[in-house]
Parts: C-alpha cells; sequence; structure tokens
C-alpha cells in the first residue's frame, strides 16, 4: 500500500509539472518541471526523503525496463540509421562517458566529503 500511495505522489508531481510548464508562455518540457518541483518540495522539506524512500529505491532497482521503449525505437528506424550508425554510436559513447565523468566529479566535490564528515 505505501508504494501505491508513493507511486500516486511521485503521478501527482509529475501531473502538476506538465500543467506548470503548459502556462508558460515558452515551450518547456513537463518532465523538467516536475523535477524542479520535485526537488524545491524535497528542499523545502515539504517532503521528507523518507516518505518516498521505498517508491524511488524500487524504480532505480527497475530502471533498465524503462529503457526498454527507447530501444525498441531505435530498433524500428533503423532504416533512418544506416549509414550513421558510426557517429550515432560515437555520440553514444561520448556522452556516456561525459555522464561518468560529471558524476565522478560531483561525487568527489559534494557526496564524498559528505560522507566523510558523518
Amino acid at each position: 500500500m505505501r508504494h501505491l500511495l508513493q507511486m500516486s505522489f511521485l503521478f501527482f508531481v509529475c501531473l502538476a509539472g506538465e500543467g506548470l510548464a503548459k502556462l508558460l508562455p515558452f515551450a518547456f518540457p513537463g518532465s523538467i518541471m516536475s523535477m524542479f518541483l520535485l526537488l524545491l518540495l524535497l528542499l523545502s522539506k515539504i517532503v521528507k526523503e523518507h516518505q518516498i524512500q521505498d517508491i524511488c529505491d524500487f524504480l532505480l532497482h527497475h530502471m533498465a525496463f524503462f529503457f526498454l521503449p527507447a530501444g525498441i525505437g531505435i530498433m524500428e528506424k533503423y532504416q533512418l540509421l544506416q549509414g550513421r550508425i558510426i557517429p550515432f554510436l560515437l555520440i553514444c559513447l561520448v556522452t556516456t562517458v561525459l555522464t561518468f565523468f560529471y558524476y565522478f566529479v560531483i561525487y568527489e566535490a559534494h557526496l564524498r566529503p559528505a560522507k566523510e564528515r558523518k
């Protein structure tokens, strides 16, 4: 039951983010607005981390499942990639390395010192 309530809360935040994004006079992704909204709720302590921890752990544990639609979409549009597969794979590789590097820098600068203080 706890998972259902936490998931309902996350869906509500997503719906609110989509609604706020539609109200803006310029195009802005609703999913990004939802993440900002959730961040604000967490930073303001309106929502405590432990209140959504279970569903977040569940979603992170099953994250690979959420990449299936993107992978299937790439396979369906393979004709568009023919002749461009090398640049596509190179972009995937470079962005993956940049993501790992970015996480490493953030971890070294912020997360490791916080763990060492405890």
